[in-house]
Parts: structure tokens; sequence; C-alpha cells
């Protein structure tokens, strides 16, 4: 699949907590991590398990950057 979005991050899944309604994936993309909130459905759908290989898609209209 082919995506508009220039910022896709390759990654593996580092955890899922599912809640209620939503579910938090932690990716580990390098020597980082990113959280995302997505739907518990999406995470079901998905299959989301500890260990798989999975594509951040960041898509904004605005990055924030810090300089210490």
């Amino acid at each position: 699949m082919r995506l508009s979005a220039r910022n896709q991050l390759r990654g593996t899944v580092k955890s899922v907590t599912l809640g209620n309604v939503m579910a938090e994936v932690v990716v580990d993309v390098g020597d980082q991590e990113i959280a995302s909130a997505i739907t518990r459905a999406s995470a079901e759908r998905l299959g989301l398990a500890e260990g798989d290989a999975v594509v951040a898609v960041i898509k904004a209209t605005g990055v924030l950057l810090g300089k210490e």
C-alpha cells in the first residue's frame, strides 16, 4: 500500500494495552519509542501483539521541535 504520508517509521511492537474503547500501542523505532492511541477494535482487527513488525505513519500539520 502506498501512502501520501512521508513520515513512516518501521518498528517493532513493544506492548499493547487494551482498554474498554481505546488501546495504547508502544512501538520501538531504533533507540526511541512511539506510543500510539488507537481504537481497541483497530488493534484487534490488526491482531497487534508484542514483537510484530509495524510501520508507524505520522501525518501531522504541526510538528514541535525543542533544543536544549
